[in-house]
């Protein structure tokens, strides 16, 4: 049997205690795991801040997006009212330059002196017809004689060139000719002379300036035919 030895019991207690850092050992693991846990946390709060803005800015450029838009519908309104007006053919009369149905973009402001050829709309809404579209042939003070036998049309007495007819002038109407035009009007007819209702006749007559809706600048339909005069 054993003997227990005074010794050893002595011995035991005498032993120095062991190396503390021993039992300290896990605390810089503890510091460390708490680190960790803190910029995990960190990064969480910081990716959810990111989350939160980004939000805000998305929301701001998509309201960003939509006033641009609207400021150049805006715009766009702006400048068809005040500027420009648009039209469309009705009827045969302008054919072979405009054909039925074409949509045409007028100048509107500023154009208040029209030259020898432009095409315009004229407003008839004091006779309560509907706007027609011809060319001009005459201005205020020329005189207009048209050959009905020949087809050919003179201003001032010389005959004009005109090659955007659909053929010579024989359709005769209740306007005697030669005709002078009066101060602030203009002559026009159409280009399919003999399937136009224009200044030949006493419907239309010289057109007063003011009655002039505007220019035709540009075809922008059909697309196929777009461009402008």
């Amino acid at each position: 049997m054993y003997q227990y030895n005074k010794d050893d019991f002595e011995n035991k207690n005498s032993r120095e205690p062991a190396d503390e850092s021993y039992y300290s050992f896990d605390k810089p693991a503890s510091d460390h795991s708490g680190k960790e846990k803190d910029i995990y946390h960190y990064d969480i709060e910081n990716s959810l801040n990111d989350k939160e803005q980004a939000v805000p800015d998305a929301v701001k450029e998509i309201y960003e997006w939509i006033e641009s838009c609207i400021f150049a519908v805006v715009l766009i309104l702006v400048v068809f009212i005040f500027l420009f007006r648009t039209a469309t053919v009705s009827g045969i009369s302008m054919n072979p330059t405009l054909y039925e149905n074409e949509r045409l973009l007028l100048q509107k402001i500023g154009y208040t002196d029209p030259e020898y050829g432009d095409i315009v709309v004229v407003d008839r809404t004091n006779t309560n017809n509907p706007p027609i579209i011809k060319r001009v042939i005459g201005k205020e003070g020329d005189t207009i004689d048209i050959d009905f036998n020949a087809g050919i049309v003179y201003r001032n007495g010389t005959a004009l060139e005109e090659p955007y007819v659909n053929e010579p002038t024989f359709k005769e109407e209740t306007v005697e000719f030669p005709v002078t035009i009066p101060e602030n009007a203009i002559f026009v007819m159409g280009d399919n002379r003999n399937h136009s209702l224009d200044s030949r006749s006493d419907e239309v007559g010289m057109v007063d300036l003011r009655r002039v809706m505007g220019k035709v600048i540009f075809r922008f339909f059909p697309f196929s035919r777009a461009g402008g005069f």
